[in-house]
């Protein structure tokens, strides 16, 4: 049974990987023909063979028809962007968004073809369009039946190298459209209650929520509290989360199986302990299975209470496993418990496997199954549990390495405490202080979680904190793993250390890099606007970093930094930023702050906040030369006399030509019509560019006829948001570069995109052709 589920789960992990999914008919063929498999009359191996065959088939047809379900509930593309009057129920929790709130919203009555279940904003006092969409927003609680005017558009987000996949996210959250809510007289709560258990356990949260922020208010840790007690996670304030990912304890932080156990543990001992008091209800039903069930019903509460995550689920199901082999009398192996549990959340959400939260779960948990039949010797509590903290975090290095390129080296000292601190007193403490008239429970659970925080905050604190790496090849997370099993044998076991050094492909094999003479261009995928990462044999260059998308967030932190570590970039040996917009500057805080920056090239003012960075700054200026690796980068706008005469920073844009053995590229920034004539004028070389970055994303202030044919690139690459307000790219900016002969590539529509300078020749390939799913919108 064990080597059939895993053959489910890998069956379910195949058609995730799927660029395309199989017609229904052929899904349909791979049902009979698993059935047919785990029906076949063998025995012995060809019995085994058989069931693994069947589990392989049925994981992936059972996948395959469940995806075809839910991409069938789509949203017309004709509808996009449209106005359209919906009656439906707030479905979860309202979660905290830059100017307002966020929330999935269960659609019940349309004007117009819509999914079922859709995420909505409710923007306040802030123009998400170009309209006047400006309005108070109302109180909104879960389980209520409101009327909305709202826009929508398909579930669409950035896609960059080593980039989390927001809609593969989405599409396992079955949200099949997103968009916003619109200012409308029209707009009204009908009910104030829509029944339904969802509806009712989300404002059950809500009920809590509310009154850990009536008692605690803006206490420094009372989002933790929320997030241990109902799972929400977007309570935490952004630096909290970095603190936990320094030292390793971000698991607490979700509803892991550690609290769920916890939980389920003490609702057992309780009712065990108060059934062995009444002896006519001993008589009825054993102590044991009365505290059996009693532990899965709280298990089973606190679940649903807090979310229903992976990890949770894990656990709820294990529990729940060995709970009914109790009630039946049968012994049930750890490692079958942990197969039906898998068996289990792959049958009621086979898109789990995309998430970092099921692997890292089921990893750890089979890990201290691995050594928890005495592998590594017998001792007492204290050093067993010391052995198995010290497993655990060498087993999940592959892992993290594989996900986050990262592993904190702090970890098992942070862990050494927050465990039994979080699991055994604030988690407990943070449950009994949601119900009535138990506020000092709450004030005690905060006063616990901020002498642990004052802990992990010395420890995050420390230069060595963390180890931070690019992504390691697949081949090298495998001989990881391997290494791993190996290092963990039982003790007697010769030559256990050989599964150290099979780790160290994954810490020392380095992604490639151009050849001298060579270049690789990735223009990074960061929505409306522009961060593009220019790569030579020993070099780094980032031209632009993106925007800042609020107050607590922007492209350099979310998009651009991640992609640099993955890809092995520890030192950027120049930083251009082209000018003071923000769609270009707002992520270079970010940038410097995380890594080591050789040198700002910017056209910046002394007034900017860049111009306080302790960055050796220059100004742009038109004639400036270098040569990196056989390969020459030339400064060409703006002239001296552009600071004087400029009535705008986009007049100021610093515009770089790239040379290289296989051509030319041309990042202009946002240059308008007017300084393009200008550089012609000075530059006629630059009528032998092979490649250009349009300016201002294919605004048509830029792009002029005479500036197209003059350059005439056989690729135009466009950095752009998708379905942005500005309607970037103009139609007629796209007509002239189609008429002139260049190729036309969209990191809107194609993710970012790679250009290769090479010894043959200019080379692309875009993200979405490289990570091509079968949920990633057209």
């Amino acid at each position: 049974m064990r080597r059939a589920i895993l053959a489910f789960a890998a069956g379910v992990l195949v058609l995730q990987e799927c660029p395309e999914l199989p017609a229904p008919e052929e899904l349909g063929l791979l049902v009979l023909a698993g059935i047919g498999a785990a029906a076949w009359p063998a025995t012995g191996v060809k019995r085994t063979l058989g069931h693994v065959l069947a589990g392989l088939l049925l994981g992936f047809a059972w996948a395959g028809l469940l995806a075809q379900h839910r991409l069938a509930d789509a949203l017309p593309e004709a509808s996009e962007g449209r106005d359209i009057e919906i009656v439906g129920v707030v479905a979860t929790l309202p979660q905290r968004a830059e100017h307002g709130i966020r929330f999935a919203f269960d659609v019940e009555r349309s004007a117009e073809p819509v999914p079922s279940r859709i995420s909505l904003a409710w923007y306040r006092g802030w123009r998400p369009q170009d309209d006047d969409d400006f309005h108070v927003l109302p109180a909104v609680q879960p389980g209520e039946r409101w009327r909305l005017c709202v826009r929508l558009k398909r579930p669409h987000a950035s896609l960059n190298p080593h980039g989390f996949d927001f809609e593969a996210w989405l599409f396992e959250q079955d949200l099949r459209a997103t968009g916003y809510v619109r200012a409308n007289p029209t707009n009204a709560r009908l009910d104030e209650w829509a029944a339904g258990p969802g509806y009712l356990v989300e404002r059950l949260r809500a009920a809590v929520r509310g009154r850990f922020q009536r008692v605690l208010g803006d206490a420094p840790c009372a989002g933790i509290l929320m997030a241990l007690a109902i799972g929400d996670q977007q309570a935490i304030e952004p630096g909290l989360w970095r603190v936990f990912a320094r030292t390793g304890v971000t698991h607490l932080l979700s509803v892991s199986g550690l609290h769920v156990t916890m939980v389920a543990g003490l609702a057992a001992w309780l009712a065990g302990w108060a059934w062995r008091r009444s002896p006519g209800l001993m008589l009825r039903l054993p102590a044991q299975k009365a505290a059996a069930l009693a532990g899965v019903g709280a298990a089973f509460a606190y679940c649903l209470l807090a979310g229903f995550a992976v990890p949770a689920q894990r656990t709820l199901y294990m529990l729940a496993v060995v709970a009914v082999a109790l009630w039946t009398g049968r012994t049930t192996a750890v490692s079958r418990v942990l197969a039906l549990a898998l068996l289990m959340v792959l049958l009621l959400d086979p898109w789990a496997v995309s998430s970092a939260g099921f692997w890292l779960s089921f990893g750890a948990v089979g890990l201290l199954f691995y050594i928890g039949t005495g592998r590594l010797g017998e001792g007492r509590r204290l050093a067993a549990w010391a052995r198995a903290q010290w497993a655990v975090t060498v087993g999940m290095v592959p892992a993290l390495l594989a996900l986050f390129q990262q592993f904190s080296l702090v970890s098992p000292f942070a862990n050494a405490v927050a465990i039994p601190v979080v699991s055994l007193l604030v988690t407990p403490l943070a449950l009994l202080g949601a119900l009535p008239l138990a506020d000092p429970l709450l004030w005690l659970a905060h006063a616990v979680t901020v002498a642990v925080m004052a802990l992990l905050d010395w420890l995050a604190a420390s230069p060595w904190a963390v180890w931070q790496q690019q992504a390691p090849p697949f081949w090298a997370v495998l001989l990881g793993i391997a290494g791993v099993g190996w290092l963990l044998l039982p003790r007697g076991v010769p030559a256990r250390w050989l599964g150290a050094l099979a780790l160290l492909p994954a810490v020392l094999v380095m992604p490639a890099r151009p050849a001298p003479g060579e270049v690789v261009a990735t223009v990074l995928d960061v929505g409306q606007g522009l961060a593009v990462h220019v790569q030579t044999a020993n070099h780094d260059l980032l031209y632009d970093t993106g925007p800042a998308y609020s107050a607590d967030a922007d492209a350099g932190s979310r998009i651009v930094v991640p992609y640099l570590r993955a890809g092995g970039v520890r030192r950027l040996d120049e930083l251009v930023v082209s000018h003071a917009d923000q769609d270009h500057a707002g992520g270079a805080i970010s940038v410097v702050s995380e890594l080591p920056v050789g040198a700002l090239l910017t056209s910046v003012g002394d007034d900017h906040p860049l111009a306080r960075l302790p960055v050796p700054r220059r100004r742009c200026r038109d004639g400036e030369r270098w040569q990196w690796d056989g390969v020459e980068f030339t400064v060409l706008h703006p002239a001296e006399d552009a600071y004087v005469a400029a009535s705008k920073s986009n007049a100021l844009s610093c515009v770089v030509r790239i040379a290289a053995a296989g051509g030319s590229l041309l990042l202009t920034g946002d240059i308008e019509a007017r300084d393009e004539a200008l550089l012609l004028a000075r530059h006629p070389e630059v009528g032998r560019t092979d490649v250009v970055l349009p300016a201002h994303h294919g605004s048509r202030s830029s792009s002029s006829n005479q500036f197209v044919l003059a350059t005439a690139p056989s690729l135009a690459v466009i950095s752009a948001g998708y379905r942005n307000r500005f309607g970037h790219p103009a139609k007629e900016v796209i007509e002239r570069y189609v008429l002139a002969g260049s190729q036309i590539r969209r990191t809107d529509r194609e993710g970012a995109v790679i250009i290769a300078l090479a010894s043959d020749g200019v080379v692309t390939t875009t993200e979405r052709e490289r990570r091509r799913r079968y949920w990633q919108g057209r």
